[in-house]
């Protein structure tokens, strides 16, 4: 059975809904059976009004830069549509979901909250239990989990959505493995088929060279400092 889940993110105009800020840009990425697919969704919104300056500090984004973009209102159904039924993982998802269920409030004829047609993972809360007492920021994870972050100078939804599919994955026990069925048909989420594949003759062996070595004992690494137990090392 296939597993989808979307990773969210969104810029706003200012912290606060119910001070009338709005969504100036939403970020998502998808995960099935925690394989990237390239399904992802990324749209940039006209607030219909002005954005803080603070919050340009931090995203980069100016009034001058959205005003030919569609409104909420245009791009919402297609939005809801695609998270629809999927897990999202969200990093301090109250933030992230009290504005989009704002947004859908605002609508004529509404849309329904998010938490009634979608599951959500709240990575900070996740963090916070794997690693208390210490930052649990984005940076701060992508440090901890030796992830590249370095061409993050501002906040993007979309940027963020990558860089905390990696810190998740990571976080969770890294990426999955799907059959060869479900790779061809992961983008149109058809019902997936088993594969059976005929091979004649010996098979080929290739052997891991030194980076990946590497890469796989740090790997081991992060899953015994989790509390993990390592297979490869009893």
């Amino acid at each position: 059975m296939l597993k989808r889940q979307i990773i969210l993110d969104t810029e706003t105009t200012g912290i606060n809904p119910k001070e009338g800020h709005r969504i100036i840009e939403i970020g998502c990425v998808e995960l099935i059976n925690r394989r990237f697919t390239g399904h992802n969704f990324h749209v940039y919104i006209n607030p219909e009004r002005e954005i803080e300056a603070e919050a340009i500090a931090i995203h980069g984004i100016t009034n001058e830069r959205l005003q030919h973009e569609p409104t909420f209102r245009d791009i919402a159904q297609r939005f809801f549509d695609y998270i629809q039924g999927a897990e999202l993982v969200i990093h301090n998802a109250a933030f992230d979901v009290g504005f989009i269920d704002h947004e859908f409030s605002l609508l004529k004829p509404t849309l329904p909250p998010v938490a009634s047609h979608c599951a959500i993972v709240d990575t900070l809360k996740l963090a916070r239990e794997l690693h208390p007492g210490q930052k649990n920021n984005l940076d701060a994870l992508c440090r901890r989990y030796d992830i590249n972050n370095s061409h993050r100078t501002l906040h993007g939804a979309l940027l963020d959505a990558e860089i905390l599919a990696d810190v998740y994955l990571l976080m969770t026990g890294g990426q999955g493995s799907l059959n060869l069925a479900a790779e061809e048909h992961i983008a149109q989420h058809d019902v997936v088929n088993t594969l059976t594949i005929a091979r004649n003759g010996k098979l080929k062996v290739i052997k891991a060279n030194v980076d990946e070595l590497a890469a796989h004992e740090g790997r081991l690494d992060l899953v015994q400092k989790k509390g993990g137990s390592c297979l490869w090392r009893n």
